[in-house]
């Protein structure tokens, strides 16, 4: 399989759309520094040579847009799954990254026997919530108090997933040495960076309130394992952030509810901002996701707010997202009053593991 990144449409259907998918997804993975996750993916790519059970034409003859969809994640995370919960020992070569064993052979023979287990997870996209993504929040809302907003926060997340980041203000962050939140914190963030330090302000998180249309209960341990199993096995530290998460939302549960991402916008705006305050809907890695019917109906609800926004009642949309066509993660901040135009601030490690802060002062 190549491992050479293919720049395509998001919207490709069929079953060259699904090997593209799947050797981008390969590429992206070695990108990212996820050897072990790559090799999982390129062996379950080979069960589209000759698909050989249910599970394998589901994959072949995808009807949807494999990439939109994350088609590739999500055969990961059930294979992972199976891994985390020891019910496919013979995957544990694969995942300690052993050489010279036949990853194809063992990843079709688990797929034959755990077919059953394995189907309900294409059934949705994969749930990837990394409490690592809030430094790209919190560096946002930096840069919105430098510009004169009220740096008081009332943050709205859509595809809040456990709402691990609706807890972003119980963290502490050291964003190139501009420290926020408390100390030491739920979980603290010292992501590397790259560029100018963000400005530095006192801010507060007034209030969080996040939404899903399958929202993951991180104090139910199945549900907590679905999590798990889309952490890339690589990345160590990030098995340590759902623990604490957990703890966390045991101790006081995010303000989740399950709701479209239209739906959840248009009523949030709907309801009095107290003054002195900024509204902010944020969201990571989700866009791609929201059907663009709802895409159209959160941008034209933003951008009405936003012209009856005032000084004294701001309101500001955050977004770290995919740009397919640069392969790069992209931050992105529009702000009312202030034009509502796209800017740029930088791009981010899709986990948190680095920012390169390019805001303009």
């Amino acid at each position: 399989m190549s491992e050479r990144y293919q720049f395509v449409d998001m919207a490709e259907t069929g079953r060259e759309a699904v090997r593209t998918a799947f050797s981008n997804q390969v590429a992206y993975c070695r990108a990212a520094e996820a050897p072990v996750t790559a090799r999982i993916v390129a062996a379950a790519a080979s069960l589209l040579d000759h698909p050989a059970t249910g599970f394998a034409r589901h994959i072949a003859d995808w009807p949807g847009a494999p990439l939109a969809d994350a088609l590739p994640l999500r055969v990961a995370g059930g294979l992972h799954a199976l891994h985390l919960t020891g019910a496919a020992p013979e995957l544990a070569p694969i995942y300690a990254d052993a050489e010279d064993i036949n990853d194809a052979a063992i990843v079709a023979g688990v797929v034959q026997r755990h077919e059953a287990a394995l189907l309900p997870w294409l059934d949705g996209p994969p749930q990837t919530n990394e409490a690592g993504r809030s430094s790209n929040f919190v560096a946002a809302m930096l840069w919105l108090a430098d510009k004169g907003l009220p740096p008081c926060f009332q943050c709205l997340e859509i595809g809040s997933s456990a709402g691990i980041n609706l807890m972003l203000g119980r963290y502490h962050y050291d964003l190139a040495g501009v420290q926020v939140g408390p100390q030491p914190g739920v979980m603290a963030f010292v992501p590397e960076w790259h560029g100018a330090h963000p400005p530095q302000h006192a801010m507060t998180i007034d209030s969080t309130r996040g939404c899903d249309v399958a929202p993951v209960d991180l104090t139910d341990p199945a549900q907590a394992l679905r999590l798990k199993a889309y952490i890339w096995p690589e990345h160590h530290i990030r098995f340590g952030r759902i623990e604490a998460a957990i703890a966390a939302a045991e101790a006081d549960p995010p303000d989740l509810v399950r709701m479209t991402a239209a739906d959840f916008v248009e009523a949030e705006l709907a309801k009095p901002q107290a003054e002195g305050t900024t509204r902010v809907l944020m969201h990571s890695i989700v866009w791609q996701y929201v059907p663009a019917d709802q895409q159209a109906r959160v941008t034209a609800a933003m951008e009405a707010a936003g012209a009856r926004a005032t000084p004294e009642r701001p309101l500001a949309w955050i977004a770290l997202e995919a740009n397919r066509t640069m392969h790069r993660h992209e931050m992105t901040v529009r702000y009312w009053p202030g034009g509502g135009e796209p800017v740029m601030l930088g791009h981010a490690h899709p986990h948190g593991a680095w920012i390169e802060w390019t805001a303009p002062q």
